[in-house]
């Protein structure tokens, strides 16, 4: 994060803005928290295959998404932000091979899936298994669907240079 410059700070706050505005959003924030999530915020974390310093942004906008959880309050501080700083590094890892790409909502999903399925299990007292599946599959569909988003962005010469 050396050399950082007033435009890299802001392009990093205004994502982290966005997680934040696309999680609490009235309707979609129904579907930000619980067993069954659809958190269309989670989009965002293909930014960090294209660019590893867009991982800030999305750790602090879902610590600040998760101040607001319903459901599992500071638990979610914790539990939810590991979540996705786990699910950034192992995105990190990939490396930007453009055929890797699909690999993204496999990540977050497994991650997503196991950590807050069990802080669900742990704090709700809901089943394990059928909690981390849940939030697994709505993950790996927001992703998904993300991923054929930015496929189709990133042919756009000045979104992609924007990203990177």
């Amino acid at each position: 994060m050396r050399n950082l410059r007033t435009k890299d700070v802001t392009r990093l706050a205004i994502v982290a803005a966005l997680y934040v505005a696309l999680t609490l959003t009235p309707g979609i924030s129904a579907f930000s928290y619980g067993a069954i999530q659809f958190r269309v915020s989670e989009i965002l974390m293909l930014l960090v295959f294209y660019n590893p310093r867009f991982s800030w942004s999305l750790i602090i906008g879902c610590l600040i998404s998760n101040i607001f959880s319903p459901v599992l309050g500071a638990a979610d501080l914790i539990f939810g932000t590991l979540a996705t700083a786990v699910a950034c590094l192992l995105i990190v890892m990939i490396n930007n091979k453009a055929k890797l790409i699909g690999l993204v909502a496999v990540i977050c999903a497994g991650v997503n899936g196991l950590i807050v399925g069990a802080e669900l299990f742990f704090v709700s007292k809901l089943p394990f298994w059928a909690t981390a599946g849940s939030v697994a599959v709505g993950e790996f569909v927001v992703v998904l669907i993300g991923t054929i988003i930015f496929v189709l962005l990133m042919k756009n010469k000045n979104f992609a240079r924007i990203i990177k």
